[in-house]
């Protein structure tokens, strides 16, 4: 019983993280990083940063920018928050299906990321 029920909530969890997938916009995702001139710091094809501290976005994975975005929207003195004023602010007024919609196009794009070299 107690497999079954790990079973289903598995599951469950799988579904949310696929409709969440399937309702992100790239388009919109890729109009939303224009807005807010995320290339200015993170570079034309989000590759190569102005700064070697600053991310390399193109290719990361869709949630993971989506979960430091909102991270950044919550700010440094909050739990699990990330304390950046620059950021901070160009987060505070994203929705989080605007954060969905820029971490599905960051993904999107062909990126230099290594995994191991």
């Amino acid at each position: 019983m107690k497999k079954l029920i790990i079973a289903l909530a598995l599951g469950a969890v799988s579904a949310s993280v696929t409709t969440l997938a399937a309702a992100a916009d790239v388009k919109r995702g890729e109009e939303l990083t224009k807005k807010y001139n995320c290339a200015s710091c993170h570079g034309a094809d989000f590759n190569k940063p102005i700064d070697p501290s600053y991310p390399k976005l193109a290719g990361q994975h869709a949630d993971y920018i989506a979960h430091a975005l909102n991270a950044y929207k919550r700010g440094g003195d909050q739990t699990n928050g990330r304390s950046n004023p620059i950021m901070a602010g160009f987060a505070k007024p994203l929705s989080n299906q605007d954060m969905i919609d820029i971490g599905a196009y960051l993904a999107s794009l062909p990126s230099q990321l290594v995994v191991s070299k």
